[in-house]
């Protein structure tokens, strides 16, 4: 199989094999910054010429994994399934168990590429707020002429993958059984359901929303990627709430609730669902992969989650900074580290041995590290104690859809100034979108006057936006996400706007989705706090 990546490649071979060759040596200058050590293997920044050169044998990669017959779990679309079948979302695996998902995919990239050096790059949403241009080229956009033969329709997809895909179901372990009934996956009709319903499919044409003609990251999702939001994320000093909610399994939903750390509730969901299609205007029926668990069906995937894992490295390396815990604590450590992770593949095909959350607890199984990019400021030495604040948490009351939280005024001036040193984030509970073409984007406001039915990203009143990624019919389930306040407290003092002791709180959907609806349907808050970290 051939592409149109290497008819428009922007590196000679020469580049190629020089920029490959300078991973060694960037590797030892990049090392004195981090506190693992020198590692074999660096992930570069999509953006530098040795990240650029990786993107080259990814491409090589992923024409070899497309060939690949679907009876063979390397299989770009059988990859894929692993993702639909065991990821974890809105849980305290969610970091975890994706890290473990792109260390073997990563394997498999360096044997199929030839490259034994390849390592994945990351997108710095951070710094670039778009998707990197070469990453239109090509193998390395699933709306390319190469990926026609497999998702030209519905149909096709499925009579190319269904028989391969049977004789998986037909040979599972008995703990791959259990975890899938779990799941509510429990049959493999129930599966295609979901993959055809949800929508987790799409066509070619459809397959990812943003183009390079359109690469930007909306202006609300780019601000979700911004600095603020990332210092935000990675300023709590425990496994949670830098996680998600613990939970009893990465693969059971929640029966009542659950919570969101920032970093998985905000940029990832937000850049899943804004390049997916989940923005105004855009039906359900023509969503692309990312927006759903067949994600990986776009190469930009891996990127993505690059990022992600290197943010939890930061975290990890400030955390170690400042002598404060790295993983769960007691009894929490042992359950979080037994989980089971029955699904990884190895760069042969067959399933690997390490196959719980525990051996994936650091970076060192896979013996890479990072180049230093966005957040890398948070790992200083310890800072001056801080007086305690005066309460660690200010429960809200609920007027219809407005969650009223009292807060001391000196404490929201202080925040609004910067002077306290700490990270104010408001907690808002919704239920979970009950179908597939309801809203899964929210907008939050603070103390913006009732009139105020949305807003763009300059208003005063826009806190953030909060993102469900992908459809799982969880039914009513509630779900918190915690929204960083520091930076729009300071916009609303700079203009006015903050009042004194109180902030007025509402969520409103930023569209109605689905072609079939002409406006939102109001979301009921369950409950609103505000938190001091």
């Amino acid at each position: 199989m051939t592409s149109s990546f290497f008819a428009r490649k922007e590196f000679s071979r020469r580049e190629f094999f020089g920029a490959t060759a300078a991973v060694g040596a960037a590797a030892v200058l990049f090392g004195s910054t981090r506190a693992q050590g020198a590692a074999k293997y660096t992930r570069y920044n999509v953006t530098s010429p040795q990240g650029q050169a990786m993107l080259q044998s990814y491409a090589v990669a992923i024409e070899k994994m497309l060939a690949l017959p679907p009876t063979d779990a390397r299989n770009w679309f059988r990859n894929a399934f692993i993702h639909t079948l065991d990821c974890p979302h809105g849980n305290w695996w969610f970091f975890v168990w994706h890290r473990g998902y792109l260390g073997w995919f990563e394997r498999t990239v360096r044997e199929l590429s030839g490259n034994p050096n390849f390592a994945m790059p990351y997108w710095d949403w951070t710094q670039l707020p778009q998707i990197p241009d070469t990453m239109f080229n090509g193998v390395l956009t699933p709306t390319d002429a190469a990926y026609n033969p497999y998702i030209s329709s519905y149909d096709t997809f499925f009579n190319y993958i269904n028989p391969a895909l049977t004789a998986f179901w037909n040979s599972r372990t008995p703990g791959q059984v259990h975890e899938l009934n779990l799941r509510g996956y429990t049959s493999l009709d129930v599966l295609w359901s979901q993959v055809k319903n949800n929508p987790m499919y799409a066509t070619t044409p459809h397959a990812r929303y943003l183009s390079r003609q359109n690469p930007k990251l909306d202006p609300k999702t780019a601000k979700m990627c911004s600095i603020d939001t990332i210092r935000s994320g990675l300023a709590p000093t425990t496994f949670i709430p830098f996680n998600s909610e613990k939970t009893t399994s990465h693969t059971l939903p929640p029966t009542k609730s659950t919570t969101f750390g920032v970093l998985e509730g905000q940029p990832h969901n937000n850049v899943h669902n804004n390049i997916g299609g989940v923005v105004p205007g855009v039906p359900a029926s023509d969503y692309g992969y990312m927006q759903d668990n067949l994600s990986p069906t776009d190469p930009v995937f891996f990127l993505h989650h690059a990022n992600m894992d290197r943010l939890w490295d930061v975290w990890t390396r400030k955390q170690q900074q400042l002598g404060l815990p790295t993983l769960p604590d007691g009894s929490d450590k042992e359950q979080w580290s037994r989980e089971p992770f029955l699904f990884f593949i190895d760069p042969q095909g067959n399933p690997v041995s390490a196959n719980k959350a525990g051996d994936y607890a650091t970076i060192n199984g896979f013996d890479y590290d990072y180049e230093p990019g966005s957040g890398e400021e948070v790992i200083t030495p310890p800072p001056v104690a801080l007086a305690a604040p005066p309460k660690a948490r200010f429960s809200g009351k609920l007027k219809g859809q407005v969650g009223a939280v009292a807060v001391p005024a000196a404490l929201l001036k202080q925040a609004a100034e910067g002077k306290t040193g700490r990270t104010l984030v408001a907690q808002v509970t919704l239920p979970h979108p009950s179908a597939p073409s309801a809203p899964r984007n929210f907008d939050v406001l603070v103390n913006a006057p009732p009139e105020v039915t949305s807003v763009d990203a300059d208003s005063p009143y826009y806190a953030g936006t909060i993102a469900f990624f992908g459809y799982m019919p969880h039914g009513a389930m509630d779900t918190t996400f915690n929204v960083p306040l520091t930076k729009a407290l300071g916009t609303l003092q700079a203009q006015n706007k903050l009042g004194a002791n109180e902030l007025r709180i509402r969520i409103v959907p930023q569209a109605a989705v689905s072609a079939r609806l002409t406006a939102a349907p109001p979301v009921p808050l369950r409950a609103v706090s505000v938190q001091v970290w």
